[in-house]
């Protein structure tokens, strides 16, 4: 694994050797501030706001089941309270279904919401370096450890994408 990331450190120095110039775009900051951006999280957060009072029900249903389940078990029959506990160890299994399955579909929505958004950037970032006269447009994450103010390019970004209607 450290040979692999060495080994593309250097394609990388290698190649931008070669760059005239170089621009770099805070992807998750130029997706929140266009409009598109901020609609698809409104949309998320409501389908998670959703999800999470249905999750929220479940949850208490389950603790009121199992306090239900520990103030009667002295008073039950062992063969009763093994049913009682079966019951409850079993909508405990579908409430952790549930739990993951809401996870999966909101990943889902969250990439069905930014795909389009980040096919049109990625369109809008390919213009704005040309007109930069860019040779490369790097995503400015943790594999940045620098770069200047005049390299930032995401606010020219976020102008052109709102302009391309």
């Amino acid at each position: 694994m450290k040979r692999m990331l060495i080994a593309m450190s250097l394609l990388l120095a290698a190649s931008f050797a070669h760059a005239e110039k170089v621009g770099v775009v805070d992807m998750q900051k130029a997706i929140q501030a266009t409009a598109a951006g901020k609609k698809a999280k409104t949309e998320l957060e409501g389908e998670f706001n959703k999800k999470k009072k249905e999750l929220e029900k479940k949850e208490a249903d389950l603790k009121k089941m199992g306090e239900d389940l520990e103030k009667k078990k002295s008073v039950m029959s062992e063969e009763a309270l093994g049913k009682k506990q079966a019951e409850f160890q079993e909508e405990m299994m579908k409430y952790r279904d549930v739990v993951g399955k809401s996870q999966l579909e909101i990943q889902k929505k969250e990439r069905d919401l930014t795909a389009p958004i980040l096919e049109k950037m990625k369109k809008v970032i390919a213009k704005v370096a040309k007109e930069k006269s860019l040779s490369v447009v790097l995503e400015n994450s943790q594999a940045v450890l620098y770069a200047t103010p005049e390299a930032d390019v995401t606010e020219d970004v976020i102008k052109a994408f709102e302009k391309e209607k």
